[in-house]
């Protein structure tokens, strides 16, 4: 299949892209760099343009058989007005001029689209959440529920629409497992706050048989929780982290209210968490290769 990637110079767009090429799949990588996108993803074509603006890219997606989007601004920063404008922005004006060119193109096409668990809001109890369950009512609940309402419109004129509600994503090289490790291997890490919020997290390689799974199954379509099967609490997740490095696990946990001076608005989504399950991809047979934290990390660190 040809398949058009926004955010494909990322993190998880780096590692998707290539296993997509060894899949014998030809993916299209949009950016703005051109340049420096070709030094480090020289498996892919890069096609210049800006997700954020119409242009000639959007014939690319005309001509592609699916496009998955991973496009968005980090998260991890200050809420400040203008944060808060990028982080919304770039998830919701790249997916609509995507969407819009779709709609051009008058085929039928597949996109996996990007969103998160962020969508269910900040949940402390023990509610289990699935793809069924109402989504909150905090700023990044609302910019995913903007985000899928942008990406359903593709829905509307025949394509077939997969809604990717991302938990955290662990790899090698990048994303939270690496911000994590200097401090845990240096016996510096701690769980966060009371470190009974329920951490819902997906290794690298599975979220992309994830993505390939959808590709492959018409029958599926609308939310899909892509998150491990075992949310873990917080301390939990600190313990078996600072156990696969062979380290002990000393530090007290780090205190919630000098997060929030820290961090501010951003500090819930780190204190407070969800508990979710995949129930779509076990319903449509999906297996997980890492179903627990314990295989993830001995798998990504060891």
């Amino acid at each position: 299949m040809k398949i058009f990637v926004t955010g494909g110079t990322g993190f998880v767009g780096r590692y998707v892209t290539k296993r997509l090429s060894e899949s014998g799949h030809e993916a299209f990588i949009l950016t703005r760099s051109p340049i420096r996108a070709k030094e480090s993803v020289s498996w892919a074509t890069i096609i210049e343009g800006d997700p954020r603006k119409p242009g000639e890219w959007q014939q690319k997606v005309a001509e592609s058989d699916a496009v998955i989007n991973l496009a968005g601004s980090s998260i991890f920063t200050l809420w400040t007005d203008s944060a808060r404008k990028s982080i919304l922005d770039s998830r919701i004006v790249t997916t609509r001029n995507l969407v819009d060119a779709l709609i051009v193109s008058g085929k039928e096409k597949i996109l996996i689209n990007g969103s998160a668990v962020g969508y269910y809001g900040s949940r402390m109890d023990d509610e289990i959440l699935d793809e069924d369950s109402p989504h909150g009512d905090e700023f990044m609940s609302q910019v995913c529920v903007e985000w899928e309402d942008e990406a359903k419109r593709a829905a509307e004129h025949g394509s077939r629409v997969a809604l990717c509600r991302f938990g955290i994503v662990l790899g090698r090289g990048g994303g939270a497992l690496a911000m994590m490790l200097p401090a845990f291997r240096y016996l510096l890490g701690s769980s966060i706050g009371s470190g009974r919020q329920w951490m819902s997290w997906i290794h690298l390689e599975d979220l992309f048989n994830i993505f390939l799974h959808l590709l492959s199954n018409v029958e599926i379509s609308g939310p899909v929780n892509c998150v491990a099967p075992n949310a873990v609490r917080n301390a939990e997740f600190a313990n078996i982290l600072s156990r696969t490095l062979g380290r002990p696990f000393l530090l007290p946990a780090a205190p919630a209210f000098l997060l929030r001076i820290v961090l501010g608005e951003f500090a819930n989504v780190v204190l407070k968490g969800q508990r979710v399950v995949p129930k779509r991809l076990m319903e449509t047979g999906f297996s997980f290769r890492f179903p627990t934290l314990q295989q993830a990390l001995e798998d990504l660190i060891k």
